[in-house]
């Protein structure tokens, strides 16, 4: 018996210790398992897209079969008959909503939107007021899990109205459906507490371009990230801009260059920030922004000229909103300052947009540059049998009784000439509104001068010539005597 103990011991020793040279070597291996696995990247473990798909599948279908136990079955049930009365009766409060909303006169315009808003979603917010009374009933008189998907449903309506509503504070129709169509989506993935899988299956879909690794996940961050950095900036801008434009001590031309500065700076400080909330390595840039620099040396040379232009135009003060300008056949005043060119606007609403090149390299008349007086000549003659003296003095009369003439600085009339049928004036006036026209006023002068002129006997000459006609053929030729 102690032989055959023995006999059995020793091979059981050796392979025990066999066994504790495997678990060793299996720890070993196990070790340096490890440490390859920490070698490995971290984006190398993230679970294949298809294993979190069969994951969601499962779960999907596991809910699926406790919706045919009673009790879900139930609240199934009641959740769809409370959406069949709710749609009945956001049909019928519509239109009464609607005809009470047309009758409130002088209500504000947001006011307005907001019940425009609320009738468009009628039926949801009829069901959101309909679900959560039969949700806190049921949880006082059963228990809470036989009220479970009516909540998870409550919840899910209630958060897709308040992103309907809130949605419509963005003006842009396109971008305003995505931003909700993002939130619903989102909303839906957290109340159903499937983050981790959502944000597993994106992060599985990447693209691996050596040491950079972009996935969809990452691409998902950096869109919402930027747009709500971009909106921040662009919210910030606006109300910057209107309490900029509304402060008189800072000039028009200064309003403009402060809100350019403040844009450029906003909408910097959003991309940079959201590159590097959302991990972007800005160092790797440094080759692209040289790239672009050279672009931007060759390519762009004109686009950059006028963005450089524009700000010459902001710092020298030479135009500035509402002056009143002449760029070769172009007269009109300066409506808005861009980066890129001019607003001008003519007297007949035509809207020339100008480079600001062409403002810097070309001859500009700035009709009110120093101040907005301009003094304007007209020209006329009157016949030699007229007392000159009594010309101009009638012709300054004329003039200072238009409206827009300056009075305190005085029109003046002086001969400049005697014509061949005429004594040739100049009459000189000021006006301090040069954006009212220049034609206008002029026309209006000249009418004053014929009213004028007829009422003091004053004769405009015009030139009369005697035309004869040579060869005329219905002159009759007279008989040629011949000699026999």
């Amino acid at each position: 018996m102690a032989s055959h103990d023995q006999t059995a011991a020793g091979p059981g020793s050796e392979q025990g210790q066999a066994a504790a040279d495997g678990s060793a070597g299996a720890t070993t291996a196990g070790q340096n398992a490890t440490g390859a696995g920490d070698a490995i990247p971290r984006a190398a473990q993230a679970p294949a897209p298809e294993d979190v798909a069969l994951d969601l599948f499962d779960q999907a279908q596991t809910f699926v079969e406790g919706l045919l136990r009673p009790w879900n079955a139930y609240q199934v049930g009641i959740a769809l008959l409370i959406a069949l009365i709710a749609f009945v009766v956001g049909r019928i409060a519509a239109p009464v909503f609607r005809d009470w909303l047309a009758r409130r006169e002088g209500w504000p315009k947001w006011r307005i939107r907001l019940g425009l808003m609320l009738h468009r979603r009628m039926k949801l917010i009829m069901f959101v007021a309909l679900i959560w009374p039969v949700i806190w009933v049921m949880r006082e008189v059963t228990w809470p899990s036989r009220s479970y998907l009516l909540t998870i449903i409550g919840q899910l309506a209630l958060a897709w109205l308040i992103i309907a509503l809130l949605a419509r504070v963005i003006a842009n129709k396109f971008l305003r459906g995505l931003v909700r169509t993002a939130g619903w989506i989102w909303v839906t993935v957290s109340i159903l507490n499937l983050e981790e899988e959502a944000v597993a299956l994106l992060d599985g879909i990447a693209i691996n371009a050596g040491a950079m690794r972009l996935s969809l996940w990452m691409v998902v961050q950096a869109v919402a990230v930027l747009g709500a950095l971009f909106f921040a900036a662009r919210f910030i801008s606006r109300n910057s801009a209107t309490r900029i434009h509304k402060n008189e001590d800072i000039s028009p031309s200064m309003q403009v260059l402060v809100i350019k500065f403040l844009q450029l700076l906003l909408y910097g400080a959003a991309i940079f920030i959201g590159l590097r909330v959302v991990g972007v390595d800005l160092t790797g840039l440094a080759v692209l922004s040289g790239a672009i620099g050279v672009g931007l040396g060759f390519g762009l040379q004109k686009v950059v000229s006028n963005l450089v232009s524009g700000v010459i135009i902001l710092l020298d003060k030479s135009i500035k909103p509402g002056d009143v300008i002449s760029l070769g056949d172009t007269f009109g005043w300066i409506e808005q300052l861009g980066a890129r060119y001019v607003s001008v606007v003519t007297r007949d609403g035509k809207e020339y947009l100008i480079p600001n090149e062409d403002l810097i390299t070309g001859q500009v008349v700035n009709w009110s540059h120093t101040n907005a007086f301009v003094r304007l000549d007209i020209f006329f003659g009157t016949a030699y049998g007229d007392d000159p003296h009594k010309v101009r003095k009638v012709a300054i009369e004329a003039a200072a009784s238009v409206d827009r003439v300056l009075s305190f600085r005085p029109p003046v009339c002086h001969i400049i000439g005697f014509g061949d049928s005429s004594v040739d004036y100049i009459l000189r006036f000021w006006i301090d509104d040069p954006t009212g026209g220049l034609t206008n006023i002029r026309g209006n002068v000249y009418l004053a001068l014929w009213d004028a002129f007829q009422a003091n006997d004053i004769s405009i000459p015009f030139p009369q010539r005697e035309v004869r006609h040579l060869n005329d053929p219905r002159k009759v030729a007279e008989p040629i005597e011949t000699e026999n």
